[in-house]
């Protein structure tokens, strides 16, 4: 019996994405040869979360359930932790324990201010002062999700000369692109970066290349800067390295028959969804990711 760490990609229509979260993981298992480290996918994927779970407790003892997501959304508050308690039930004998998704914090900041910075070298290090920045989520229901959006714009202005940056969503809520767009213009701004705050390539990323080539033919006096998704950033390794090295300390440091308290556990929205069924829902915009 051994321990496994279980890497729950969202997965993506686009199966370039889904390939990214392979070698992805690939580089984790090479950076980690201690973990036996498995992979499954919200959706849009062969490997479901209850495959992924069935397969992580064959010959295990732990299961460590790490989300290779952003923001603390649905997924990450009802989803993942309804499929790890129905796991529970399958596999008593095998301790899951649900680590932290990435979140808001330094280490993505600093990914963030390093692409803003090879961003600006794209367009030949213009002042920060009249360049406009649109940091670009993927948009949820869950204003918690949105504002973790939120967080990371402000502490990127803090930690910069620009006046203006901003927040914009791909969908669900708002604003969006073209909105933030057209209010830095009336601004004055003379360039504008769009960071995507996104991990993988997918369809909506698709999209955002879409919306920046026209909004580049919209406005052809504004110089347009697109930065690129996380991807293989160092940090978000030793992110969920740290997520997994604390998820194990949990459990050598208390009681072993203890029950690990998961993410969000007694939050409003998920006693909502256990008395009203747990069904999968996407709007549009979520459904193309």
């Amino acid at each position: 019996m051994t321990d496994k760490v279980l890497l729950v990609g969202h997965g993506s229509r686009n199966k370039n994405g889904n390939i990214e979260i392979e070698k992805f993981a690939n580089e984790w298992r090479k950076r980690n040869p201690q973990w036996v480290i498995e992979v499954c996918f919200i959706e849009f994927s062969e490997v479901m979360l209850d495959q992924g779970l069935d397969n992580a407790a064959i010959d295990s003892s732990r299961v460590i359930v790490v989300p290779l997501i952003l923001n603390a959304a649905g997924h990450v508050k009802m989803e993942i932790p309804t499929h790890v308690a129905d796991a529970r039930q399958r596999h008593p004998k095998v301790k899951f324990i649900y680590a932290p998704h990435l979140s808001a914090c330094e280490p993505i900041l600093n990914i963030l201010k390093r692409g803003l910075r090879e961003t600006l070298k794209d367009l030949d290090v213009p002042d920060p002062r009249t360049t406009g920045v649109i940091l670009l989520g993927r948009g949820s229901s869950d204003r918690i999700a949105n504002g973790e959006v939120a967080k990371m714009a402000r502490w990127l202005f803090e930690e910069t000369d620009h006046h203006n940056i901003d927040i914009a969503f791909t969908g669900i809520t708002h604003p969006r692109l073209e909105s933030v767009v057209q209010r830095q213009y009336k601004l004055g701004m003379s360039q504008i970066v769009v960071l995507p705050y996104y991990l993988f390539t997918g369809t909506l990323i698709e999209r955002i290349e879409r919306q920046v080539k026209r909004l580049k033919s919209q406005y052809p006096q504004i110089p347009f800067g697109l930065g690129s998704y996380f991807g293989f950033e160092n940090e978000i390794f030793e992110l969920l390295s740290q997520r997994v090295r604390e998820a194990m300390g949990d459990i050598v440091g208390n009681n072993s028959n203890k029950q690990i308290m998961m993410e969000c556990d007694g939050c409003k929205f998920r006693k909502f969804a256990e008395v009203n069924g747990h069904g999968h829902h996407h709007h549009e915009e979520i459904s193309l990711a």
